[in-house]
């Protein structure tokens, strides 16, 4: 869900993302097929905090429970914590996964990018792993800004590589962001009402996940979602592909900003 300002330095001025948490109630939007569920419901919540000197930290959890056609009701549960730092050269992970409170899966890691782009994965759970990736790839907070960056520059898609830890740990995505036309006024839900969104544009984005080997095939999975220019997201979609969750915001909080110390 499924978001380093070093790394632009001599380039456009990347955007200030916003601390902040938010919390989405998620509902089934559609099912199709024989394997979409007949209900669903649960709940994100996100938690965002950094600065462009510090790095940024990421808390994200969901809890989804969903109805299929036949049989019980199956509750997954995913967090995460991740931290980037500012230059978008590193990133440490924790995912931790389970569905129905059995067979969790925990994966903990760290990636780095060396001058060339190249990527080094280096894992102590599931089990001790070191892979190295000869392609360049963005972290999360960094793909992010690189979108708003493309956004606010009237490009309507972005093309990029992603590695975000989930998946084991050892999966790199191919991506295709599409940019909607840019958005301004009040959002209807009254969690987005809040003076610090109220003149900032906005931007419908969809993110296509496709796996590396299987990049003319359908997506993973594509998140879509309204993103301000603070970094703040609004009206989630998940699409796992025979399902689609909506996901709205209900709160909304904005931490205090922590100054750069350099």
């Amino acid at each position: 869900a499924c978001l380093g300002a070093g790394a632009y330095a001599a380039g456009p001025v990347a955007p200030t993302l916003a601390s902040h948490r938010a919390v989405y109630e998620l509902t089934l939007f559609s099912a199709k097929g024989d394997k979409g569920p007949n209900t669903a419901r649960g709940r994100i919540a996100f938690d965002f905090s950094g600065n462009a000197c510090d790095g940024y930290t990421q808390n994200f959890r969901q809890m989804t429970e969903l109805l299929p056609p036949e049989g019980p009701a199956r509750l997954s549960d995913m967090r995460s914590a991740t931290y980037e730092d500012a230059s978008a050269k590193t990133f440490r992970f924790k995912v931790e996964s389970k569905v129905d409170n059995s067979g969790v899966e925990d994966v903990d890691g760290r990636a780095a990018k060396s001058r060339d782009g190249a990527l080094s994965i280096s894992l102590s759970r599931p089990r001790l792993t070191k892979l190295d990736l000869d392609q360049t790839v963005l972290f999360p907070t960094e793909h992010i800004r690189q979108i708003l960056i493309a956004a606010r520059d009237g490009k309507k898609t972005l093309e990029t590589k992603v590695f975000d830890g989930s998946d084991s740990g050892q999966k790199v995505y191919q991506t295709l962001t599409i940019i909607g036309g840019k958005l301004t006024g009040q959002a209807p839900e009254k969690a987005a009402q809040t003076p610090e969104l109220a003149d900032l544009p906005r931007w419908p984005v969809a993110i296509s996940y496709f796996d590396e080997d299987k990049k003319d095939s359908a997506p993973a999975y594509v998140l879509s979602f309204d993103l301000y220019e603070n970094g703040v997201s609004r009206a989630l979609k998940l699409d796992y592909g025979d399902f689609v969750l909506a996901g709205e915001m209900k709160k909304l909080e904005f931490l205090p900003v922590t100054a750069c110390k350099k």
